[in-house]
């Protein structure tokens, strides 16, 4: 086939406006109204997969295909012959003028009584498929069409201008960069409508590649063979097949272009091939510019005058745009530098770079003279290097790796090539890049000596840690924090920081203890403030994840001030979880956003994620949910972005658990699953016993008690056991499911451990919480009183740490138990308050279960109209979404909520905003 687009039954992604058209052109056709269309585009567009699906939805009817070549472009007839051969047998049941016209089609010689003139065969042609798509609906697929030759062409188009009121669809395929002789005069088309076949979507194109490879293909490794192919589907198709296990896990670099032996590049280098010299100078300019310098390329393709650019632009190949030239969108770069000759792209890029210098852009001319230098290059080499440091003082990290890792190949010098390798990778890593940071590092390591092998190990343990497994991160960060001790101090203490947050994710805590004792000798107190940090941070979360919490609370304070006094990122990260670990949610969210702040001014978000984790877990802690949900969604975004896998799954496991504290089973699930696969494959301890938390709290929030209890229970076995402080803060939970299902021995131990920390920390929200678990444990009637008290307590330190989520929690328990103890009147005025709380963070599912209670004690529950045109902070983030143009199912991917939820929402803000449709929302908000 002409694409070489292979046919099979694999989703056809990116098509569906393309799809839609074509199958509604077929029930047309299947209800007797005929008609003809275009499916026009470049090279491996995906024009025969089209075809294909198009062939497979065609039931009950008769499929007639043909394929245009080129061997057969001079021979009269041999399209129509091979598209209409199946049809001999209908000839008969033509009248004889008809039949003897069609001889010529069929092979045949012609009769003396041929009827002759230009309207005979395409008339009978179409008399014939008349026939046909009387007896059965017919599909004709003509592929190829450019390949046709003009006498079966003119024939064929004509038939498909008159089949209005036949059961009978043509579909035709073009490739509009066919050599000019192929095209044919564009009115053969007249009359036919067109489909044009564009570029896909970035997120088609990683569809198509996770249908190929599976969803665990690296990310940053299918995002470059996304920007390779340009949304060209078969250059996706050919990179895939192209992967070997290096390039899968990061061993080798990602290939720059699809194989040159392959369908797309020899189809590509036929047009190529047959354009004049000057034509493809001019091609050639437009692909080595890759956009970024199509105003260069412009200048430079009409030194000579605008003729070969002109007949660049009737090629298909090449467009204008105002000033620049550039590629036609449908067109794959690389697919085009690959079927060029070397020589000629030295070319393009020696005119480029002269076209650059002439006009003062130094660093586009360094660009292109080093895109022709061949190793060594020392003078190139530092031209690049200087280029790289201008770039990386304006965060332009990719462009940075690229001069970086262009210098090292044409360093002479093996130590300035490991040197060079080594910026790279830290800059591709910074750009979001891991599974190329890591290619590179293994290209450097067998060149470095001394202290740079130990860089190495360094930044391979950071990009373990935040996408890989922490254990091993764990076990590599600490032997380079070892080898850094003697020379590097500073550098050492840090290092082991990275080594403890690696054991803290795997849930490792006794490798954690001991990285602390290292932390401690290395550490000394007249340090600078950094390691002064390291030590406190240590010493604090040692003495935490071994229950020590008297021990743990005046380091934590020690290490919040540090955090407040001094601009390091990562000071103020672990600050903030100091803060958090003192129940300080305020603090705690404060020193988060300002490490992301501190990160972002120097220029390296690669901590960014990290930071806001405690950041949106700080807002949780205080009941603010809605910014929580923010937070969570922005760092996942970040996280994602960077190509930090594990950050991604921790803050999937805290938009899980924001989801179960609302009760919204079904966004809990969706997410939960989505961090599932991924909390098993490399061992995340952490993020493991969130996720176990939350999907116990969906439990409670839905009277499934014993379920939630057995979730509690499995957090002490496996890694999810050593999480102490995510065990510790999951007590409140516990100590409910443990009371509804009568384990109050277990749940007044758990109490005690929970209690012990409270008082240390001396967070007023969690004393709260440990009064609502006294108040649950003296139930009894013979303990009403000190129930009471409990309750009473409680509520008054939720509004003291101003805690609205656990004061409306604790409001539905106490109303609850004094409904039980028929007070239904004192119950009403604690859940009238409850239900308006809740509400207010947008808890539905908590609103309906308050709600029902407040009914059971003899109010009827009214909304006033204010409130009824009030949306909750989701429903407001979604009505803006949908305003913006997205779909349910875009605005379920970027809100990580499933469909129900989003459908739940949005017809409650079309109730509340008293509107009908998404374009009057839309309307609302313009």
């Amino acid at each position: 086939m002409e694409d070489g687009t292979p046919a099979h039954a694999r989703p056809v992604r990116g098509r569906d406006r393309e799809l839609a058209a074509l199958t509604g052109l077929l029930a047309a056709a299947a209800q007797g109204n005929g008609g003809g269309i275009v499916i026009v585009g470049a090279p491996g567009t995906g024009k025969t997969t089209l075809l294909d699906a198009l062939v497979r939805q065609a039931d009950g009817f008769r499929v007639l295909r043909a394929e245009g070549n080129v061997p057969e472009r001079a021979v009269h007839f041999a399209g129509a012959e091979q598209l209409l051969r199946s049809l001999g047998d209908l000839v008969a049941l033509l009248p004889d003028d008809r039949a003897r016209a069609l001889r010529p089609v069929l092979g045949l010689p012609p009769t003396e009584a041929d009827p002759g003139g230009p309207l005979a065969v395409p008339a009978a042609v179409s008399a014939l498929l008349d026939v046909a798509a009387g007896r059965q609906p017919t599909l004709c697929c003509v592929d190829s069409a450019h390949l046709f030759d003009e006498a079966s062409l003119s024939a064929l188009t004509f038939v498909a201008r008159r089949i209005r009121h036949i059961g009978l669809a043509f579909v035709f395929t073009v490739d509009h960069t066919a050599a000019p002789d192929s095209r044919r005069d564009p009115s053969v088309w007249a009359g036919l409508p067109r489909l044009h076949l564009g570029r896909l979507t970035d997120e088609a194109a990683h569809e198509l590649l996770s249908d190929r490879l599976g969803p665990s293909l690296p990310h940053d490794l299918a995002d470059t063979l996304v920007d390779t192919a340009r949304g060209n589907p078969l250059a996706l198709v050919e990179l895939t097949e192209s992967l070997s296990p290096g390039h899968l896990c990061g061993r080798a670099a990602p290939p720059l272009s699809p194989p040159p032996l392959g369908r797309l590049c020899r189809a590509v280098k036929r047009r190529v091939s047959a354009l004049s010299a000057p034509v493809r100078a001019v091609v050639a300019l437009a692909a080595a510019a890759q956009g970024l310098d199509g105003p260069l390329a412009r200048r430079a393709a009409t030194q000579d005058g605008e003729t070969a650019l002109t007949e660049a632009v009737r090629s298909g190949l090449v467009v204008v745009d105002t000033d620049a030239i550039h590629l036609a969108e449908d067109v794959v770069p690389s697919a085009v530098l690959a079927s060029l000759p070397p020589r000629e792209i030295e070319a393009a890029h020696r005119r480029l770079a002269e076209t650059a210098e002439a006009t003062g852009e130094r660093d586009r001319a360094v660009w292109h003279r080093a895109a022709t230098a061949t190793a060594p290059a020392s003078d190139v080499a530092e031209q690049l290097d200087r280029l790289a440091r201008r770039a990386r003082t304006e965060a332009a990290y990719g462009t940075a790796a690229a001069a970086s890792e262009r210098a090292a190949a044409l360093s002479p010098d093996s130590a300035q090539r490991a040197q060079r390798l080594v910026a790279a990778a830290t800059d591709h890593w910074a750009s979001g890049r891991p599974q190329r940071a890591r290619t590179v590092l293994r290209l450097a390591t067998p060149l470095a000596t001394g202290d740079l092998g130990v860089r190495i190990s360094r930044l391979a343990g950071e990009i373990e840690l935040r996408r890989g497994n922490p254990s091993v991160a764990a076990a590599e960060l600490i032997t380079t924090a070892r080898r850094l001790a003697p020379t590097h101090r500073t550098l050492a203490a840090t290092t082991l920081l990275l080594a403890g947050e690696a054991s803290f994710v795997a849930g490792d805590n006794a490798r954690y203890c001991l990285t602390a004792q290292d932390a401690a000798s290395l550490c000394e107190p007249r340090e600078w403030p950094m390691t002064l940090v390291v030590r406190e941070h240590f010493t604090a979360m040692s003495a935490t994840f071994l229950g020590r919490h008297g021990d743990a609370a005046a380091p934590l304070r020690r290490l919040v001030r540090l955090g407040e006094t001094t601009g390091d990122p990562t000071a103020k990260t672990l600050a903030s979880q100091a803060a958090f670990t003192l129940g300080d949610a305020e603090r705690a969210r404060d020193l988060a956003l300002q490490a992301v702040i501190c990160s972002r001014a120097r220029g390296d978000e690669s901590n960014v994620p990290w930071a806001l984790v405690y950041a949106a877990l700080s807002a949780l802690l205080s009941g603010q949910l809605a910014a929580a949900t923010t937070t969570a969604l922005d760092g996942l975004a970040m996280a994602r972005a960077l190509g930090q896998s594990n950050s991604a799954v921790d803050h999937v496991t805290v938009l899980a658990m924001l989801a179960a504290l609302q009760g919204d089973q079904d966004t809990a699930r969706t997410r939960l699953e989505a961090a599932n696969s991924e909390l098993a494959e490399r061992g995340l301890g952490r993020p493991s016993a969130l996720a176990t938390w939350a999907a116990a709290c969906v439990d409670l929030a839905h009277d499934r008690p014993a379920e939630a209890f057995d979730r509690f229970r499995r957090m002490s076995v496996g890694r999810s056991r050593h999480c102490v402080p995510l065990k510790v803060m999951a007590v409140p939970h516990f100590v409910e499911a443990a009371v509804r299902c009568g384990e109050r021995d277990v749940a007044r131990r758990a109490l005690a451990t929970f209690e012990q920390w409270a008082a240390t920390t001396g967070g007023t929200a969690r004393a709260a919480l440990a009064h609502r678990c006294h108040a649950l444990l003296a139930g009894e009637a013979e303990k009403a009183g000190e129930a009471r008290a409990h309750f009473t307590e409680a509520v008054r330190l939720h509004r003291e740490a101003d805690a609205p989520y656990d004061l409306a929690v604790t409001e539905l328990l106490y109303a609850s138990w004094l409904r039980r103890r028929r007070r239904p009147g004192q119950a009403r005025e604690v859940l009238r308050e409850a239900v308006h709380l809740f509400d207010e963070l947008g808890a539905a599912h908590w609103v309906q279960r308050a709600s029902r209670e407040l009914r059971a004690c003899g109010h009827r529950v009214r909304r006033g109209p204010e409130r009824e045109r009030a949306l909750s902070p989701q429903q407001e983030r979604i009505a803006r979404l949908v305003a913006e143009g997205a779909t349910n199912k875009e605005i379920a991917a970027q809100l990580f909520i499933s469909h129900r939820t989003v459908d739940h929402h949005l017809r409650n803000v079309f109730a509340k905003l008293d509107v009908r449709s998404r374009v009057e929302l839309a309307a609302l908000y313009r």
